[in-house]
């Protein structure tokens, strides 16, 4: 069974676990009707369109 020659340091053992706790950013395109930038597969909060499609009607009307 294979076990370590040497104790690992704090600051080793630290650097390999920080590589999960990335950020990472969400995937952003431009909303074919308004142009706004939403999440890639999801309805535009601005102005309720999905695929071509009004899913979210508006407040106003």
């Amino acid at each position: 069974m294979a076990v370590p020659k040497r104790k690992s340091s704090q600051s080793r053992r630290d650097k390999r676990r920080a590589n999960n706790y990335k950020l990472v950013a969400p995937g952003l395109v431009k909303c074919p009707s308004c142009g706004e930038l939403i999440r890639s597969h999801h309805v535009c909060p601005k102005c309720g369109m999905y695929d071509g499609k009004e899913i979210v009607a508006d407040k106003e009307a």
